[in-house]
């Protein structure tokens, strides 16, 4: 089994996504959709949370091998940061979505220098939006961003254009296709339940959802 799929399923297992073609759940963009991830989950399970920070640090090493600090993007990305940065033995920041208004008033907490090459470790990407502000708050500070690294994606092209004019490459551990593979095979759903999700995610894709 590749390892996508084994992520697909261990976020499945853990309940870190749930699947309902038929109760939709509302997103806070008022999208309705019969996916929902929450990745925050899988810190709680030990088993799991190891074998994400294990992917995640093999996914940097075959990425981005000259990687120098971890960023984790607050606050789903800290924890998977916290737990990939020990494993690669690697100094590890976080970036908060805005400057804080209070103290020294920092956007990123750590220790880091100008011209050190960083990855961000990210949980979800669906438009990309919170990774670029992680990856603009680095570059102005001196950094070189090698790359973005995520659990979860779902592979939108608003995403792919957003790295793409940052010019930040980004890699995910699993994606939205892996997912209903694994959904299917563990019978999460139901096999005539997959042309109404996948036409889903065809509109979401086209933008067609509102």
């Amino acid at each position: 089994m590749s390892l996508q799929k084994e992520i697909a399923h261990a976020m499945l297992q853990v309940g870190a996504v749930e699947l309902n073609p038929t109760e939709l759940f509302t997103w806070a963009s008022g999208i309705k959709s019969p996916i929902y991830c929450d990745t925050r989950l899988t810190i709680s399970d030990p088993k799991i949370r190891k074998q994400l920070a294990s992917g995640l640090a093999s996914v940097i090493q075959e990425n981005f091998a000259e990687c120098e600090v971890v960023a984790g993007t607050a606050t789903a990305g800290i924890p998977h940061a916290a737990w990939v940065s020990d494993i690669l033995e690697l100094p590890m920041v976080y970036v908060r979505s805005k400057a804080k208004e209070h103290g020294r008033g920092n956007q990123i907490e750590g220790k880091y220098a100008a011209g050190q090459k960083v990855v961000v470790v990210e949980d979800i990407v669906s438009t990309g939006g919170s990774s670029i502000t992680a990856v603009e708050a680095l570059r102005a500070v001196g950094c070189e961003v090698l790359g973005v690294v995520c659990v979860y994606t779902y592979n939108l092209p608003k995403a792919e254009d957003a790295f793409n004019v940052a010019g930040v490459k980004y890699v995910s551990l699993t994606n939205f296709d892996y997912l209903i593979e694994a959904a299917n095979e563990s019978g999460t759903i139901q096999e005539n339940q997959i042309p109404f999700l996948k036409n889903w995610h065809k509109d979401l894709k086209e933008g067609n959802l509102k």
